[in-house]
């Protein structure tokens, strides 16, 4: 259940993200704020580190294999342009329903294939369905507006 609520904050705090990014956007430009927002995130999470898990070393970032995996914060800066040139184009619903789609593909992929690590879980038809439905709404909703 605790997964459950917070995978919920997180879909509603990247939903308030991508509207504060798009318009300070407005106001500056497109990797000025990508800029600040990850160095504000890295500063925040330098603080929770100090406060709560100082006893980890950094040094265990040198042990993690395969070493892609360390991209997390290249493709977080992917993810605030992206975020908000979509937001800036479709608007907050729209965009977010399109980000969310895109999510549920390509990790129902990542999961069926066992890819960079998961759990390899084999297709399912009754998830493709639900994938396939999730697109039907969209494409209701986008035709609709």
């Amino acid at each position: 259940m605790s997964g459950f609520i917070i995978a919920l904050i997180s879909g509603a705090l990247m939903s308030v993200q991508g509207v504060f990014n798009t318009e300070v956007t407005k106001q500056s430009s497109t990797w000025t704020t990508s800029s600040f927002v990850q160095f504000s995130g890295f500063l925040a999470c330098i603080l929770i580190w100090f406060l709560t898990e100082r006893d980890q070393s950094f040094l265990a970032l040198a042990k993690v294999s395969p070493k892609y995996l360390l991209l997390g914060g290249i493709l977080g800066a992917g993810i605030t342009f992206t975020v908000i040139k979509s937001v800036a184009s479709l608007g907050p619903a729209q965009s977010a329903m399109i980000i969310v789609a895109a999510q549920i593909i390509v990790s129902y992929l990542i999961e069926i294939f066992g890819l960079f690590g998961a759990q390899k879980s084999g297709f399912q038809w009754i998830k493709c369905m639900g994938v396939i439905l999730f697109v039907a709404g969209i494409i209701i909703f986008k035709w609709k507006s």
